[in-house]
This record gives structure tokens, sequence and C-alpha cells, in this order.
């Protein structure tokens, strides 16, 4: 028996291993894939409504100040459990019309803090976007953010 590492065994060892962390890789991203379309995303509720939200927030680079669930920036508060945060829940009517006064109120001019623009949404464009906001507040986001306030 040889007392090293041979060429050939070396070889079998990295092909095997590559192939095993290939797979690995293939079958988690294949099972994330799966937990994204079938547990955390609430496909029956992605109306055109929400998806017309989902182009406002795009059009408007809303992702530039706040973010999603993690995802954008962290200029301005986390917007994924917004929704909730103006009693969406307990309220849906009087939230929807907090989150649009509060938007058409801006900006507060309140000196020395960060400023939200002035956007100037159509009736439909911000129920869109408002939608879209309480939509996303329903996906499974595993307790993110971490504090209520975002």
């Amino acid at each position: 028996m040889a007392d090293g590492l041979t060429k050939s065994a070396a070889r079998n060892i990295f092909y095997g291993g590559s192939l095993f962390f290939f797979l690995l890789f293939a079958a988690l991203t294949a099972h994330s894939h799966w937990y994204m379309v079938t547990t955390s995303t609430d496909s029956e509720g992605l109306t055109e409504s929400v998806k017309h939200g989902k182009e406002v927030w795009e059009k408007n680079m809303c992702i530039n100040c706040h973010s999603i669930m993690g995802e954008g920036a962290y200029f301005a508060p986390e917007l994924g459990n917004v929704w909730e945060r103006y009693g969406g829940h307990e309220n849906p009517d009087a939230a929807r019309a907090g989150l649009a006064a509060w938007i058409r109120a801006q900006p507060l001019g309140g000196e020395g803090r960060r400023q939200m623009p002035a956007y100037d949404f159509s009736e439909e464009e911000m129920q869109s976007l408002i939608d879209f906001l309480e939509w996303t507040d329903g996906i499974d986001d595993q307790d993110w953010p971490p504090h209520p306030a975002g």
C-alpha cells in the first residue's frame, strides 16, 4: 500500500467532492425556490393592484431609501411591516388612510431630519402602493425586522 496520496486518488477525491457539493447546492437551490413559491409567498393575494404598486415602488425608486425585509437602503424605515405598524390587521381602512396621509404630507420640513420627497401620486397609484405594502406584510419574513419599528 502506498504511503501517500496518489494522483489518481486525489483526482477521484476532487471529482467526487465537486459532484457532491454541486448536487448539494442544486438541492438547496431547488428547496429554496420551492419554499418561496409554496410557503413564504402569498401568490393568491398577488393582484393586479399589488403588481401595479410594485411598479410604483420601482418607478419612484423607494428602495433607494427604504428597505423591505432587509433588502434596500437603510436611510429610511423598513417597510416590510409598515402595514402592521399602522394597525392594518385591526383596522385596514384607518391604516390605508394613515399611510396615504403620511405619504402625501411629505416632506414634513423638520429641521435637521431626513426628508422624504414629495410624490404626486394619483389615487390609483397611492392605493396600489398601499396594496403592495399590505401584500408585503403578509409574506413569511421569519420575524424580520427584529424590531417592530422597522
